[in-house]
C-alpha cells in the first residue's frame, strides 16, 4: 500500500511540474496589469501609454495600464509589492522608489528588497520650467527673482519623493534659494496650475512638460542633466549657471519578489524588442528619452546605484517630507 501511495505521489509531483512547465511556456495566457503610481498626464503615465500598445503586440496579451496615485508613489508601489507574484502584475518603476526609501521612514516594505526588477526603460532629463508670469528667462535670472523674492515663489512638484521634488531641493539646497514646496498629486496638476500661474517653477521630467513647451504655456529655462539635451538643443543646464548640479529621471518595469524567472525574462525580452525599434526610439528622443535596455540584472544595479544617490542628497541637504 505505501508503495502504491509513493507511486501516486511521484505520479502527481510529475503531473503538477508538467502543467508548471507548460504554463511558464505558454505566459501570458491573459491580461497583464501595469500599475502606474501617479495620476494621468505626467511621464509615468506618458511612457506606459506608450510602451504598453507595442508590449502588447509582442507579449500576445493585453498590457493595461492602471493609475493608482497617493502617498507620494507608495499606495501603488506597495500594491504591486503585495501583489500574487504570478507576472500579471507590474509596476512603472520611476525616481521617487529610490527616493522614498530614505525620505519615508516607516515604509512598509524595502522596496530594493522586495521589488523583482524587470526591464530599464528610458533616463531623461529633468527641465526647469517657470510660468509665463516670471519675468526670469535664464537661470540666472530666476535666481535674482527668487532671491528678491524670498518665501514667494511657489516650487511645484508631481509629489514628495519624487525626482521632480529632489530636483527642486537639490537646487534650493546648491543655491540657497528660498522657495516654497507645493507638492500635487501627479506632473499633470502641477502643469495646470504652473500654465495658471498659481506656482511659479516646476523641475518636470522632460516627457510631460514638451508639449506645454511647445505651445508656449509655459517657459523652459534650462535641463538638469550633466549635458545639453539633444532633443532642446537651444536649452543651456542647470549645471552652466550652478556648478556641479545634476539630476535625472529613470524608468523602468519591476514584478513583485518571487515572479516566475521565465516571466520576467519574457517580458524583459519584449521591452528590449521595443526599445530597439526605431519608431520607438525617436519617439522617445523627441520626449527627451534615452532607452537604457539590459538584463533583468543591469536595471536592478540601476535601482540600487540611484537609491544610494539619492539617500546621500536627502541626508546631506536635510530634506523632509511636508
Amino acid at each position: 500500500m505505501r508503495q502504491i501511495n509513493r507511486f501516486v505521489a511521484v505520479l502527481l509531483i510529475t503531473l503538477f511540474s508538467g502543467l508548471g512547465l507548460a504554463h511558464a511556456a505558454d505566459y501570458p495566457t491573459r491580461p497583464i496589469k501595469w500599475i502606474v503610481p501617479y495620476p494621468p498626464g505626467g511621464t509615468t503615465d506618458v511612457l506606459a501609454r506608450l510602451m504598453a500598445q507595442s508590449l502588447s503586440e509582442k507579449l500576445g496579451q493585453q498590457v493595461i495600464v492602471e493609475n493608482k496615485p497617493g502617498a507620494g508613489n507608495n499606495i501603488g508601489t506597495e500594491s504591486v509589492i503585495n501583489a500574487t507574484p504570478d507576472g500579471y502584475t507590474m509596476l512603472l518603476v520611476n525616481p521617487a522608489n529610490g527616493i522614498n526609501a530614505t525620505l519615508y521612514k516607516n515604509l512598509n516594505f524595502n522596496f530594493v528588497r522586495d521589488i523583482a526588477p524587470v526591464a530599464g526603460l528610458v533616463r531623461t532629463p529633468n527641465v526647469m520650467v517657470v510660468s509665463n508670469n516670471v519675468p526670469a528667462k535664464t537661470v540666472a535670472e530666476f535666481l535674482a527673482y527668487c532671491k528678491a523674492n524670498p518665501g514667494k515663489v511657489n516650487m511645484a512638484s508631481s509629489g514628495s519623493g519624487t525626482s521632480v521634488h529632489l530636483s527642486g531641493e537639490l537646487f534650493k539646497y546648491m543655491t540657497g534659494c528660498n522657495m516654497v514646496h507645493v507638492p500635487y498629486k501627479g506632473a499633470g496638476p502641477a502643469l495646470i496650475d504652473l500654465t495658471a500661474g498659481q506656482v511659479q517653477v516646476l523641475f518636470d521630467n522632460l516627457p510631460s512638460s514638451v508639449p506645454h513647451i511647445k505651445n508656449g504655456r509655459i517657459r523652459a529655462l534650462a535641463v538638469t542633466s550633466e549635458k545639453a539635451e539633444p532633443s532642446m538643443p537651444e536649452l543651456p543646464t542647470v549645471g552652466a549657471t550652478v556648478k556641479g548640479y545634476e539630476a535625472t529621471a529613470w524608468f523602468g518595469i519591476g514584478m513583485p519578489k518571487g515572479t516566475p524567472a521565465e516571466a520576467i525574462n519574457r517580458v524583459n525580452a519584449a521591452v528590449n524588442a521595443t526599445l530597439a525599434e526605431p519608431a520607438m526610439r525617436a519617439r522617445l528622443a523627441d520626449l527627451g528619452g534615452v532607452p537604457i535596455p539590459g538584463t533583468p540584472a543591469d536595471f536592478g544595479k540601476v535601482i540600487v546605484a540611484e537609491t544610494e544617490k539619492w539617500a546621500k542628497v536627502i541626508n546631506d541637504s536635510g530634506v523632509k517630507l511636508d
